[in-house]
């Protein structure tokens, strides 16, 4: 359990969160104005990505009991993220699904930290 000390693996995937959330809302707005349907899914499970890294950023610099859980969930939408941005051609595309892959990586050891 994590009760107030932030060490440098936790700087590390708070950091990773922070700039994978920041990604994952600029891919979105790029996949919401291509318009099609298969960019319509890319922009939710972005938005999804968000949503979710914004949260496990702000358990872990609270301390919060439960950022090993949510790091878990983040790591797995981040992963899922990466997959279906993976399949698209852009430059953001290509740069959110790298970050998603190195947040994905620091979530899953943060969720080991039980």
């Amino acid at each position: 359990m994590h009760h107030g000390t932030i060490d440098r693996e936790m700087r590390e995937c708070i950091d990773n969160c922070t700039e994978c959330a920041q990604t994952c809302q600029e891919c979105a707005s790029e996949c919401i104005d291509m318009g099609t349907k298969d960019m319509a899914h890319c922009a939710k499970i972005c938005l999804d990505c968000f949503d979710t890294c914004l949260t496990s950023a702000n358990l872990m610099s609270r301390g919060s009991d439960f950022h090993s859980a949510m790091c878990g969930v983040c790591a797995d939408i981040c992963e899922a993220c990466a997959a279906e941005c993976e399949k698209g051609e852009s430059e953001v595309m290509r740069r959110c699904a790298e970050i998603c892959r190195r947040c994905a990586e620091s979530c899953r050891r943060m969720a080991a930290h039980v």
